[in-house]
């Protein structure tokens, strides 16, 4: 394991630092050495984290003598980078909250540089474009540029051993650009943006999580590729039907909020082991019973009116069927019959069952091991 020297400025000292000179000199003095002050705390952290370096655990150093640099300028409202500096040993970069629109060009000469996180800025396309060029930061692993005001996928075809790839929360219409993307990729987060086909996805072999949620997805498609997914995220599109277009390897799977009146379409998919489908227009259970890995099931907000198909589960931990129709507690104990003595936590508040006389003893007999009973907690 790396033993990373986190490199940060203390944002509470510049603050009580900056009071002070609101203090004692005008507001046009402080503006010049406020950022003089953040520079030379800089200094101050490096040399502080090399002098650490000398106590780190001599286990440690022996597993791994790499010792990763990271410079974290999270949240201090920064319009560019002119009065910071930015070593050329640096491996990450965080520079999330501030109010960049533009790359600073040493960026590109950061060789050893493996995660770039630009989130929560202010970032158009043009503003990014300079990435696609710096040759000098091709071994980047993780690239953040979520939160900003994209409207297209960048250009990361130089970045041939990336791993981790976010635009989410942007403007994005398209998924044309991700053909570019290397084949290295395992996470790719596009969520909340606008984009309505799933495409160009085909080579990405070696994915193990896709968000696409929050975007306009009517169908699901071009997935049967993706072999290695173990994690998809489709909540809040417009998707009618499952396809999962023959993947077998998802543990985790979301399609909450869409527009679903059927749950058809899980039972090859054996090695799910978290299945959310609220708020949808589901009236039925059904194709459950094939999923003995599932430990977690939520279907509240849809329009059932009885518990079926997963009485031969035996691993139900969480079960959520809040905001249904469900009339009655008769026979809950037969159809979820296989976890009786696994299930930890039920929701069924908001259904006509939730009314039943002794509601809660009832379930706590029924099963032993609850510790949760819809918002009561117990242990």
């Amino acid at each position: 394991m790396i033993d990373r020297q986190v490199l940060s400025v203390s944002r509470k000292s510049i603050s009580i630092f900056s009071r002070i000179l609101a203090l004692f000199f005008p507001a046009t003095f402080f503006q010049i050495s406020a950022p003089r002050f953040l520079k030379s705390q800089m200094k101050n952290a490096f040399r502080e984290s090399d002098t650490d370096m000398g106590n780190c655990d001599d286990d440690v150093a022996e597993e791994d003598n790499s010792i990763g640099r990271c410079l974290d300028l999270t949240s201090f409202q920064l319009h560019d980078l002119g009065e910071v500096e930015i070593p050329e040993d640096l491996e990450e970069l965080d520079l999330t909250a501030n109010r960049l629109s533009k790359l600073d060009h040493r960026i590109g000469l950061l060789a050893q540089l493996k995660k770039l996180s630009l989130r929560q800025n202010l970032f158009d396309d043009e503003g990014i474009r300079p990435l696609s060029g710096w040759s000098t930061i091709s071994g980047l692993q993780e690239l953040v540029l979520r939160d900003n005001k994209l409207s297209k996928i960048p250009d990361a075809t130089i970045f041939k051993d990336l791993l981790v790839f976010d635009v989410s929360f942007n403007e994005i219409s398209s998924l044309n650009g991700l053909s570019k993307v290397s084949n290295t990729l395992k996470e790719l987060y596009v969520s909340k943006n606008e984009v309505a086909k799933m495409e160009e996805l085909e080579h990405l072999h070696a994915l193990q999580i896709l968000e696409l949620g929050s975007n306009r997805f009517r169908v699901m498609e071009n997935l049967e590729n993706l072999t290695n997914l173990k994690e998809l995220w489709l909540g809040r599109n417009r998707i009618r039907a499952v396809n999962l277009c023959g993947l077998k390897c998802i543990t985790k799977l979301s399609l909450q909020s869409n527009r679903l009146t059927s749950m058809l379409g899980f039972q090859e998919c054996v090695a799910l082991e978290e299945l959310y489908l609220s708020h949808n227009g589901i009236a039925k259970m059904e194709g459950l019973s094939t999923l003995q890995n599932l430990r977690v099931l939520d279907l509240a907000s849809n329009k059932l009116t009885a518990i079926n198909d997963i009485e031969k589960l035996n691993r139900l931990e969480d079960l959520w069927l809040n905001d249904n129709q469900i009339p009655s507690l008769e026979g809950i104990d037969f159809a979820v019959a296989g976890s009786k003595e696994k299930l930890t936590t039920i929701y069924l508040e908001h259904n006509p069952c939730a009314n039943s006389p002794n509601y809660s003893a009832t379930l706590k007999r029924i099963f032993p091991k609850l510790q949760q009973i819809d918002s009561d907690v117990f242990m």
